[in-house]
């Protein structure tokens, strides 16, 4: 945020398969963090479970656009 003029940022970083997963990473454990320029942040650690890569990748993508529209409210 600090480097660009944005509002908000989004950050990512989980296993969306189909591999790479284990006990403690398993497939489809995604978090997600959000912030704004007002100062306040949102984490959520997301279990889709093993529906598949693009699957993830899609709930993902609904998560992180439901946490924009929750930061950008506040």
């Amino acid at each position: 945020m600090k480097a660009s003029q944005a509002q908000a940022s989004i950050a990512v970083t989980g296993v969306a398969g189909p591999g790479g997963g284990s006990a403690t990473k398993p497939v489809g454990l995604v978090h997600l963090a959000a912030s704004n320029r007002q100062g306040k942040t949102l984490h959520r650690e997301m279990r889709y479970g093993d529906i598949g890569r693009s699957d993830v990748r899609l709930a993902t993508l609904r998560t992180a656009f439901e946490m924009l529209q929750e930061i950008a409210e506040a």
